[in-house]
């Protein structure tokens, strides 16, 4: 389980062909890597990954091909900057909230506005999707935890504070960008329960 409140924003250093197919991702790190246990669950803009292999200031993921197909994995470089957050421990403050790195869908950004020191990013979201995005809900974008402005149909609004912007991947993003969608865990528990009824 994670939170989405981002804590640090590596960098793939590599992509190389996976044992059993998908791809191994090298990613740089401001971590102190000896602290991560191979085995560990990293948060990857968003997608919940395990940690495979590592060095001094590296970490080593493997992405299936499913995963590269339902998320924006599949669309990374060498270079591409990514935001990661390790995974809860049992007593950490529960800063944003529940994400599990389970990503729903890609969202796609069609438009971002200067709104005083914020930056208003309208989002257009998977049809099947937008039942679970409600205003003031929230939602994981890219890992990160943000609140829902308002809803339109597929489209929602969000405002990014200036910390956000500096400390995520968002900074200087555009329109067409793609975003790994992770619906509020509650609403989707909600929308299941109530169909059943």
């Amino acid at each position: 389980m994670f939170t989405g409140i981002v804590t640090d924003v590596g960098r793939v250093r590599e992509i190389a062909d996976a044992p059993g197919g998908g791809h191994r991702l090298a990613i740089e790190a401001g971590y102190d890597t000896g602290t991560i246990a191979l085995g560990a669950s990293i948060a990857c803009s968003g997608p919940c990954l395990t940690v495979v292999d590592k060095g001094p200031g590296w970490f080593a993921v493997d992405v299936s091909r499913e995963t590269a197909d339902r998320t924006t994995l599949g669309d990374w470089q060498a270079g591409t900057r990514v935001n990661l957050e390790r995974a809860l421990a049992l007593g950490d403050e529960l800063g944003g909230h529940l994400v599990t790195g389970h990503i729903d869908g890609v969202a796609v950004l069609e438009g971002a506005e200067l709104e005083g020191d914020s930056l208003r990013l309208t989002i257009h979201c998977p049809a099947e999707l937008s039942r679970f995005v409600a205003s003031k809900g929230s939602v994981a974008l890219d890992g990160v935890s943000l609140t829902v402005n308002e809803v339109a149909g597929d489209v929602f609004g969000i405002n990014l504070i200036p910390h956000t912007l500096a400390e995520t991947t968002f900074g200087g993003c555009a329109a067409g960008r793609r975003l790994n969608l992770e619906v509020d865990l509650i609403a989707r528990y909600l929308a299941r329960l109530h169909s059943e009824r």
